[in-house]
């Protein structure tokens, strides 16, 4: 496994020392730059994971160099923690108007540093992988998730979600408004399962108009329902009256056909290891597939729970 490489620019010998020997003995990889300028340098040059930056350096200080970095586009992902005394709260300010992540007050101790260095890493990390419109999980922390879920030989339900004739609805009305729709769905999935599942509950954006919800398997049937009934009630308000009224929108296929289409329902299939021994996401993906292809023959907003029991 790879480690975490964390670049110290900081000109005082002592900081530098402890903060290395600190951040070593976590397991981390520590690079470290004695002012601002070679701090720049190390950092087009080691691609750290994260930035811890003094703010008082001779030369050039912690300020600009930290403007320096957020002015690259391709430094934006890159945490920055910097280093201040406790009562500067000008600094502060400063700096988180330049985009630093977090800071460090001095004179800090061993478990403030690491818990700080480790939160915002993770924080970073979260925000890489999450889609950019409804800032869920994608793909890699829903494997991850059910990965872990099968490991600890957990009872787990995983709802697959997807709209119907969402399609016609992002050509008819634009991406815009179908962009709209997704960040909807998210916000009703996202709202019921804060209301009716576990504070252990995932909830993940496969893509596109795909959800997942992981949570137990006596609270699947509840969620869905909840879901089911938030999203027919508001995912009408995003058609103009003409029609709602008819109750389907009309746009032409790559024939030149005209088309009808219904207003957007959501399908969603649930499957469980309650009777069955789930081993794998691609397999869970693969039984949701099915299920959900039942569900979507179904007319009107439906869930399906897969019940066979074979293993």
């Amino acid at each position: 496994m790879f480690k975490k490489k964390i670049l110290v620019i900081d000109d005082t010998e002592l900081t530098v020392s402890i903060i290395t020997e600190m951040l070593t003995e976590e397991g981390y990889e520590v690079v470290v730059a004695r002012n601002g300028l070679e701090g720049l340098q190390k950092v087009r040059e080691e691609k750290p994971d994260l930035v811890i930056l003094d703010v008082v350096m001779p030369g050039m200080d912690g300020f600009e160099v930290c403007k320096v970095l957020r002015d690259d586009e391709s430094n934006n992902l890159m945490p920055i923690v910097m280093l201040t005394a406790q009562d500067n709260e000008e600094d502060k300010l400063m700096g988180l108007e330049l985009g630093v992540d977090d800071y460090i007050f001095k004179p800090f101790n061993h478990r403030e540093l690491v818990s700080r260095v480790k939160n915002t890493l993770r924080r970073i990390d979260r925000n890489r992988w999450a889609n950019p419109l409804t800032g869920l999980q994608g793909n890699i922390e829903i494997h991850a998730e059910i990965n872990k879920r099968i490991a600890r030989e957990e009872q787990f339900a995983v709802l697959y979600l997807d709209l119907d004739n969402f399609k016609a609805y992002n050509d008819v009305y634009g991406f815009s408004s179908g962009d709209r729709a997704i960040k909807l769905t998210a916000d009703i999935i996202l709202s019921n399962v804060q209301m009716i599942g576990n504070d252990g509950d995932f909830i993940g954006h496969i893509g596109g108009d795909d959800f997942v919800v992981i949570t137990i398997p006596e609270k699947a049937a509840e969620i869905s329902e909840g879901i089911i009934q938030d999203f027919d009630s508001k995912m009408v308000e995003l058609y103009s009256d003409e029609d709602r009224e008819k109750g389907y929108i009309t746009t032409m296929n790559r024939l030149g056909q005209t088309m009808e289409f219904p207003i957007m329902t959501i399908s969603i299939a649930v499957v469980t290891n309650e009777a069955r021994v789930l081993y794998s996401p691609v397999q869970i993906a693969e039984i949701a597939a099915e299920v959900k292809k039942k569900a979507k023959m179904l007319e009107g907003s439906v869930y399906i729970k897969d019940k066979r029991k074979y293993r």
